[in-house]
């Protein structure tokens, strides 16, 4: 017998095997038709031997004898009996093909229909050659296809040695499931061989090994294989990540949020907005199937809070901008926002920029959604472990400094300047309410934001591009901003932004120069600072016991003669300053108008301002005294640290 097997091509739908002897026996494998032998196929075969058997004892013993006649004088006539061949008919012998079927019509070649034989022409084919004698190369993603057709075709040892159901399996278990990428590729085959593959354990067997060998290593590391997953259709997918959360270990969760990660990015195209193409193993799925494809990774998504390193904020937000665009379901959309706010401090600007794809939606970004997020953020900070570090306001930056130390205040202050970036990003949509904006500006509590600088950028933004909002709605715009916790850049920015309504600035220039008293104010009330007392600590310890008292006295003596000499400059400074102030605020005063100049104050102090400056401080929302400003009088201080919540 020949071991030289040609494959032509399969234009005519038919293949046939010539030995110096016609085929014998015909097989029906969906749309293509074998011409083979009989008695290589019944050697290997127990259930083509027993067909064959049975449609031989149904016929006359004349027919028989009649065949057996055609075939000897066939024989004779035919040239290369010697040789064996597998090739498909061209074409060209449309004709002779024609006629051979009609001899088998008429009772001379024996008839077999396979119509749901599992792997379908090709597997039968192999299944073929190997009972033919030929040698054929199992892989991973041929042996559970030649598997579920050996025990079709009852190919087992108990018929004959060394059968196909032997090697197969023997395949499968040496070689297969000894890796989990070669057994992915096994489970999706076995895709199309339902619920035959099922039956002879094939399928357990593949899936088990994928969640066992995925967290086997000693150490999580990038795996390769892992990007194989995106073959495997919905239903494996989901058996195999079952398969993994059965496992309650910590390398079975990294893994499973590993393989989470790859599948999703290999089957749900534009997950990435830098990925230009999906993995090319990786299936072409409608709409309908791509958005169950997410809504499955969603569901698959740890119930807990995730490590963050497999499964990123970014990775989070991704999907989100996803489901927008496949118009997935309300609770897959839900359950994104609330696994996104989990991880929002990791996040990046880019990210939270999601397009809105809603026709109802006039902003270029959905607000909304990233409003929800910022909220789901909140809830879970003040949640037991957070109240701690959300109970308490920054008013001075030591404060912020020790609120800072906490993780959680530390994933707020990220939060914040997050959030301002966001707003800066959508302040210049035209289409963008003032209500929206503030209210993502004042969703955050007061200790989000160390300074307000981030916020002031995007209230100047949002002003400089809605030039005809009204006066309230400016003034509701401005409001977002506290004006004590800006920088002096940008103090002096907004002193001279002629965007801001009069208000603002007054206060701006109010605060900042309320900083400087405040500075002075602590000086005056704390004499005996920490540098005096490390100083003095310093002296004692060079000094001897006689020398201690008179090296304190010359030491308070020397600090304090600095301090007071600090404090006179200070003070000089800030008189400036405040008379500076009572020009400008009496020369505001002489434009509002002049019915009733304001008097002098019986005590020498500064002046007191008449009806109109009342009337102006009462229009423009300004509270505050002039006679503040003099640091002649003895109860300034006094006054000044009551204000400021401090004990003289």
């Amino acid at each position: 017998m020949s071991s030289s097997v040609r494959h032509g091509s399969s234009r005519a739908q038919a293949w046939f095997c010539t030995t110096g002897l016609p085929s014998d026996v015909v097989f029906e494998v969906h749309d293509m038709t074998f011409h083979l032998h009989k008695f290589p196929l019944m050697a290997k075969s127990r259930k083509i031997h027993r067909m064959l058997t049975e449609q031989e004892e149904q016929r006359p013993a004349r027919g028989r004898q009649r065949r057996q006649q055609t075939r000897s004088s066939e024989a004779g006539d035919d040239d290369g009996a010697a040789e064996t061949e597998i090739e498909e008919a061209d074409e060209e012998d449309d004709a002779s093909e024609q006629q051979q079927v009609r001899r088998e019509g008429d009772g001379q070649a024996y008839s077999i229909v396979f119509p749901d034989f599992p792997g379908g022409p090709g597997t039968f084919e192999a299944a073929a050659k190997f009972c033919y004698g030929v040698r054929v190369d199992l892989t991973a993603w041929n042996v559970a296809p030649l598997r579920c057709a050996a025990e079709y075709l009852e190919m087992t040892e108990d018929h004959s040695e060394d059968n196909l159901a032997a090697r197969a399996e023997s395949y499968l278990e040496e070689t297969v499931l000894q890796h989990p990428g070669e057994a992915t590729k096994a489970l999706k085959s076995c895709e199309e061989l339902l619920p035959l593959a099922e039956e002879l354990g094939i399928v357990s067997r593949c899936v088990e090994t994928i969640a066992a060998r995925s967290s086997a290593a000693a150490a999580p590391a990038p795996r390769p294989w892992f990007d194989d997953l995106a073959v495997l259709g919905l239903h494996m997918y989901k058996r195999v990540m079952a398969a993994m959360a059965a496992r309650d270990d910590a390398r079975a969760a990294e893994a499973r949020e590993s393989c989470l990660v790859s599948y999703a990015r290999g089957t749900i195209p534009g997950l990435s907005r830098s990925m230009r193409r999906r993995l090319a193993s990786a299936p072409v799925s409608s709409e309908v199937e791509q958005r169950d494809l997410l809504e499955a990774v969603v569901a698959s998504l740890p119930a807990g809070k995730c490590s963050g390193r497999v499964v990123t904020a970014k990775f989070l937000l991704a999907l989100l901008r996803t489901s927008h665009i496949l118009h997935a379901s309300d609770a897959s959309r839900a359950a994104l926002e609330r696994k996104a706010a989990t991880q929002l401090e990791q996040a990046a600007l880019e990210d939270l920029l999601i397009p809105s794809y809603s026709g109802a939606a006039e902003t270029l970004y959905d607000v909304d959604c990233i409003e929800r997020i910022v909220r789901y953020f909140l809830a879970e900070e003040e949640e037991p472990g957070g109240e701690a570090a959300a109970s308490s306001s920054i008013e001075e930056e030591e404060e912020a400094s020790a609120e800072v130390s906490r993780p959680s205040a530390v994933a707020m202050v990220q939060v914040g300047k997050l959030v301002d970036s966001y707003l800066a990003e959508v302040a210049s949509d035209a289409n963008l309410k003032p209500a929206k904006f503030c209210e993502l500006a004042l969703l955050l509590p007061d200790h989000a934001r160390i300074y307000d600088d981030g916020v002031y950028r995007a209230v100047d933004i949002y002003l400089k591009a809605h030039p005809r909002l009204t006066a309230e709605e400016r003034d509701r715009v401005v409001g977002v901003v506290d004006c004590r916790k800006l920088t002096v850049e940008a103090c002096t920015h907004a002193a001279q932004n002629e965007r801001l309504p009069l208000r603002a600035v007054l206060q701006v220039l109010f605060f900042e120069q309320l900083q400087l008293r405040r500075a002075i104010t602590g000086t005056l009330l704390a004499p005996g600072g920490p540098p005096r007392a490390v100083l003095r600590q310093q002296q004692q310890q060079r000094a001897g016991p006689g020398e201690t008292t008179a090296l304190a006295l010359a030491q308070e003596s020397q600090v304090l003669r600095l301090d007071m000499d600090s404090v006179a400059s200070r003070v000089q400074e800030l008189e400036r300053e405040c008379s500076s102030m009572r020009r400008a605020i009496k020369k505001i005063d002489g434009r509002g108008g002049s019915r009733s100049p304001g008097g002098r104050g019986t005590d020498g102090g500064a002046d007191a301002p008449g009806p109109a400056a009342g009337g102006w401080r009462a229009r423009h929302g300004c509270k505050f005294s002039t006679q503040v400003c003099d640091s002649h009088a003895r109860n300034v201080v006094a006054s000044r640290a009551s204000r400021m919540g401090m004990s003289p």
